[in-house]
């Protein structure tokens, strides 16, 4: 342990006869006594090398993290002379030269960050084994450690840079903390701490979260929905983005007073995992999933190949709402228990949300690797992880993958493990299944409409639901999004929503609604021409078009067409219903249309249907009719 904040330093068994704190001013002890540290810039010397982590640094770079891209004149010189005044500080045996510059030998637990990674490490450990009221304590623990702003009055951009960087590890022990504080069931005392973190961090929505969980569990829903609400307003206003995936679900499941996350019972070790130290990171699964029993069955039959020591990969690709994460979640629960060793969960994202390098740093951690053992390289971190599970059977679901390049450093090494992508594309790559995942039939639409929206209310009105289901596409996002909206009006009838769908006076399907979120993420992940081939072949008034029509309505070359067409579908925003003929999902085919709605027509006047003027005599005779390719 470090000192109090009086100065005086805290006990601690077999201390060692060195010990150091950066997580506040910068300051060192001799056994009780504490040890000048010099001038700012020589606590600035001092910091550096401390978060080396007794890695040897160059003389360049300590000029560069003492006095960045403007150093004086005499810089090496003045480095020598505080290196010198530390070593006669600390002892030559801590301060050495190496590689031309210095390094600092720390010992064991002498540095206040080391413990805070070990105390952090130890508790996720206990989080994983279900033991939440022990991995509050260790995460408090870690907590204490912070004495003010970290590495305070030291100057340079290296501390700079540092401060801002263990400013964010303390707020993530402190979400984990809170976090701990609901599984636990001390929501009231958790929701007036969040009340208090939102104010200061009003961006952060992983706060924004626990803090509706905790209103939510402690019976103030609406308070909830307000957070929200607010959230949403303060996001479009300071940033011009909506909330992230993660509170848009938790709205939805506070909008459905979702029994399951009302529930804020402690989970037992034995019941969440079959052994100490598993990890257990799957999403809880969509509460209302519906149908996909042939698709459920193909998945677990490639998965369940791991048994025959293979390293099955299989992959669900489909257009954005169509649900793969949920069918990719339900399929992964369901299989827990033929991969003992652990199930992981990683979300990665087309628009790079997080690296490869990210999420191996996260999986690493879960089978007890502290972050000064994990290295900086990707490469070294893939193989790292690979060693890690010499022997073992694990899951990884890998969710909103953009590319296979993203996925290779991720795929275990292992034969008997079992590797899961969700993808908007068709990856494919060495021993991969593909699973392409396509709307849901009439029945499970209307089986999932009637379980959201309440099966009492839409009793008796069967005609209405399938128009309902049909206006939403059988598109699983939109006919939740249709049904939460019906569930919150009690007023209603289902004739209404139908009629108001159909009808094209509502915009609950489509701008500003949760669907067109889902999309315009995915139409700005695409490249500039595919993204504008997507707007402009909103323009086709043919529900089905060939190659020809939109080589007509894009003004380019059949072959330019066929390639931007087939990139479509390789996103899936356009389907191919068959071969040389392409077709857009309603719901899709409406936001492209208003999306080149906002940008008003080409010069030219484009034609919204077969031909176009500008086109050559012979080209837009072969758009003439539908019958054409």
């Amino acid at each position: 342990m470090m000192s109090s904040a009086s100065g005086e330093p805290r006990s601690r068994t077999a201390a060692p006869s060195l010990r150091f704190s950066v997580l506040g001013p910068v300051r060192a002890w001799r056994d009780d006594e504490q040890v000048s540290t010099g001038s700012p810039q020589q606590r600035a010397l001092l910091a550096a090398l401390l978060l080396q982590r007794g890695r040897s640094s160059t003389a360049a770079e300590l000029v560069d993290a003492m006095w960045g891209q403007e150093p004086p004149a005499q810089s090496l010189a003045a480095l020598r002379t505080y290196a010198s005044r530390l070593r006669k500080a600390l002892g030559t045996d801590a301060l050495v030269s190496a590689a031309g510059g210095y390094a600092l030998r720390l010992p064991p637990g002498a540095l206040d960050l080391q413990v805070v990674d070990e105390l952090g490490a130890s508790a996720e450990k206990s989080r994983l084994a279900g033991d939440m009221r022990s991995a509050r304590a260790l995460f408090q623990q870690a907590l204490a450690h912070w004495e003010g702003e970290p590495l305070s009055g030291v100057p340079g951009p290296f501390a700079a840079t540092h401060r801002v960087r263990l400013e964010e590890k303390r707020l993530q022990l402190l979400e984990a903390r809170l976090e701990a504080d609901l599984e636990i069931g001390d929501h009231r005392t958790a929701a007036g701490e969040l009340t208090a973190l939102t104010a200061v961090h009003p961006l952060r929505e992983r706060l924004r979260s626990l803090l509706m969980t905790a209103l939510y569990r402690s019976g103030r829903q609406a308070e909830a929905l307000a957070v929200y609400e607010d959230t949403r307003r303060l996001l479009t206003d300071e940033l011009g983005v909506e909330p992230g995936a993660e509170l848009q679900q938790l709205h939805q499941r506070i909008l459905q007073a979702d029994p399951v996350l009302a529930a804020a019972v402690e989970p037992s070790a034995a019941r969440r995992h079959p052994g100490p130290g598993v990890p257990g990171q799957l999403p809880a699964p969509v509460a209302d999933f519906t149908g996909r029993a042939q698709e459920r069955a193909r998945l677990r039959q490639t998965l369940l190949e791991a048994r025959r020591d293979r390293m099955p990969v299989a992959v669900v690709s489909g257009l954005p709402g169509v649900g793969k994460t949920a069918l990719a979640v339900r399929v992964a629960q369901d299989l827990r228990a033929e991969f003992p060793d652990g199930q992981l969960y990683g979300r990665l994202g087309p628009d790079g949300a997080r690296s490869p390098g990210r999420v191996l740093a996260g999986f690493l951690r879960a089978f007890g690797t502290s972050d000064s053992d994990i290295p900086d390289d990707v490469e070294e971190r893939a193989a790292l992880w690979r060693s890690t599970l010499v022997g073992r059977r694990v899951l990884v679901l890998l969710d909103d993958a953009a590319d296979m390049e993203q996925v290779v450093p991720l795929l275990p090494g292992e034969a008997g493990c079992a590797v899961l992508l969700t993808s908007r594309s068709p990856l494919s790559g060495a021993g991969t299944r593909l699973l392409a995942l396509d709307v849901l039939t009439h029945e499970e639409s209307v089986d999932l409409f009637t379980s959201v929206a309440g099966r009492e209310r839409t009793a008796g009105e069967a005609a209405a639901v399938r128009d309902v289901v049909r206006a939403c596409g059988h598109l699983p996002l939109a006919i939740c999004l249709a049904a939460s909206r019906f569930a919150a009006r009690p007023s209603w009838n289902v004739a209404d929503l139908a009629s108001l769908l159909q009808d094209g006076r509502s915009t609950e399907l489509r701008m500003g609604s949760l669907v067109e979120r889902v999309l315009r993420t995915a139409h700005r992940a695409l490249p500039p021409a595919e993204a504008h081939a997507f707007v402009q072949l909103g323009r086709l008034a043919d529900p089905v078009f060939s190659v020809e029509h939109g080589a007509a309505v894009l003004r380019v070359p059949d072959e330019e067409a066929e390639r931007l067409l087939e990139a479509l579908v390789h996103s899936s925003l356009l389907g191919s219903p068959a071969p040389g003929r392409y077709a857009y999902h309603p719901l899709v085919g409406r936001y492209a249309r208003e999306l080149a709605e906002r940008v008003g027509r080409p010069e030219g006047g484009g034609q919204t249907g077969a031909g176009a003027e500008g086109r050559p005599a012979s080209s837009a005779a072969r758009t003439s009719g539908p019958s054409s390719r």
